[in-house]
């Protein structure tokens, strides 16, 4: 004979002895009995919502920390990552932020940490942003099997909850408004919840982001890594990149011209080449070579990056209109890549250099576009190298500012004249 339970009844739920005029009068608690049944069915809801059967792979065991083509630096950062993600997941408190680009292994990481509490016992729920409001529109449906009210309590109560991918949700006030409720009840109650984003602070509604940034509860985690999907193939150049063409461009065959030019011209050549190939061995910053068309900037800049694509890193180097070509072209239905993951890696790549900077016909969208990048490897101390023919005072203000930091940057002027005109002119005089 199976025992009725003394304080419902056998109902399943109870009302509060309230007065009327409190805002839990008439309304229906499930009772005590009900317990174990309905945290099974919250797990079982959170378990559906996450995407963590197609992550299952996704664990420490299984993340690569002996990838080719990186740096030793950005090994050492790497490995640095996944300790600080291991030592959250056998204690999660508080927040923990990943920040990168496209692949670089931060959905890896958290997803690993899910997995791990999982293994404990714990209830996760682990969900892309987009997937998450989806779900909660759902379950405005009549053929919903949550109601709304409950779905979003059991999201924003999660013991643990990562948000994998915030920012790629489409801005409706609609969707600012659920997020801001959802991450500001666990930001006032410091529940251990893990988030992942692509973008930029500055992009991300400023009210989360003041909560994201709260150094007290949040770990930041910056993970400026190349795609980490794309790693073992460091050596093949980036579909962006016009590398290819500039093959012959090595520090070998590169013209010291000692025999045609005047020695104040030879010493300044001869000082960038050197300045070049010191910065080859150790990329570190910005550099910027000026000067004339043919006075063999392009020259160095491309032996830069064919010297670092020999000893396996992944380079990008592309002219400017170039570079703003790809990004346009991404935006066509039947672009093979988004414009979200073309851009993340230029921006990310271990070694930029971008020939013909000279913004003075662009756009105020490729302008745009152009001092988002730098804008970002000057934060990143990304290494980075330019060349142009404008002078300083001419360049894009943001941009200029940026380079005159001669903490970050190295600025040459080559002064030689275009190297067939010097040819010429030096026969002649002969």
């Amino acid at each position: 004979m199976t025992s009725t339970c003394t304080i419902c009844g056998g109902m399943g739920f109870v009302v509060k002895d309230v007065p009327v005029n409190h805002p839990d009068f008439g309304r229906a608690f499930p009772c005590v009995c009900q317990r174990d049944a309905l945290l099974a069915r919250q797990t079982a809801n959170l378990r559906k919502m996450s995407n963590l059967d197609a992550l299952a792979d996704k664990t420490f065991d299984t993340f690569r920390l002996d990838l080719q083509g990186l740096s030793d630096e950005q090994l050492s950062a790497l490995r640095a990552s996944f300790e600080r993600a291991q030592r959250y997941a056998v204690q999660p408190q508080g927040w923990l932020l990943f920040q990168g680009n496209y692949g670089s292994g931060k959905t890896h990481l958290a997803a690993a940490i899910a997995n791990y509490r999982l293994e404990q016992g714990d209830r996760v729920l682990f969900v892309t942003v987009p997937d998450l409001l989806d779900h909660l529109r759902a379950s405005f449906g009549p053929t919903s099997e949550i109601a709304y009210d409950e779905l979003f309590e059991q999201v924003r109560t999660a013991p643990l909850l990562v948000l994998d991918d915030l920012g790629a949700e489409s801005a409706t006030p609609w969707a600012e408004e659920k997020l801001y409720q959802l991450i500001n009840h666990r930001y006032l109650h410091a529940l251990p919840t893990v988030i992942t984003t692509n973008c930029e602070l500055k992009e991300i509604d400023p009210r989360i982001r003041s909560r994201m940034v709260d150094w007290q509860l949040t770990q930041s985690i910056i993970m400026d890594l190349p795609d980490y999907r794309r790693v073992d193939t460091a050596q093949e150049p980036s579909p962006v990149s016009n590398l290819s063409l500039y093959g012959e461009m090595v520090f070998e065959t590169f013209d010291l011209r000692e025999d045609t030019l005047p020695p104040e011209e030879r010493r300044n050549l001869r000082e960038a080449y050197e300045i070049a190939r010191a910065y080859a061995e150790n990329p570190r910053d910005w550099l910027l070579f000026m000067g004339e068309h043919g006075c063999g900037k392009t020259h160095l800049a491309a032996a830069i990056a064919n010297y670092r694509h020999a000893r396996g890193e992944h380079v990008i180097l592309v002219t400017a209109p170039d570079l703003l070509d790809y990004l346009r072209s991404a935006f066509s239905p039947a672009a093979a890549t988004s414009f979200d993951r073309r851009f993340y890696e230029i921006r990310a790549a271990p070694l930029l250099v971008i020939d013909d900077l000279d913004l003075s016909n662009a756009s105020s969208w490729a302008r745009e576009k152009i001092r988002q990048i730098v804008d970002y490897r000057y934060l990143a101390h990304a290494p980075t190298v330019f060349t142009t023919t404008q002078t300083l005072e001419a360049i894009d203000p943001m941009i200029r500012s940026r380079l005159s930091d001669t903490r970050r940057c190295r600025i040459f002027a080559l002064t030689v004249p275009d190297y067939m005109g010097g040819f010429r002119r030096r026969r002649i005089n002969a």
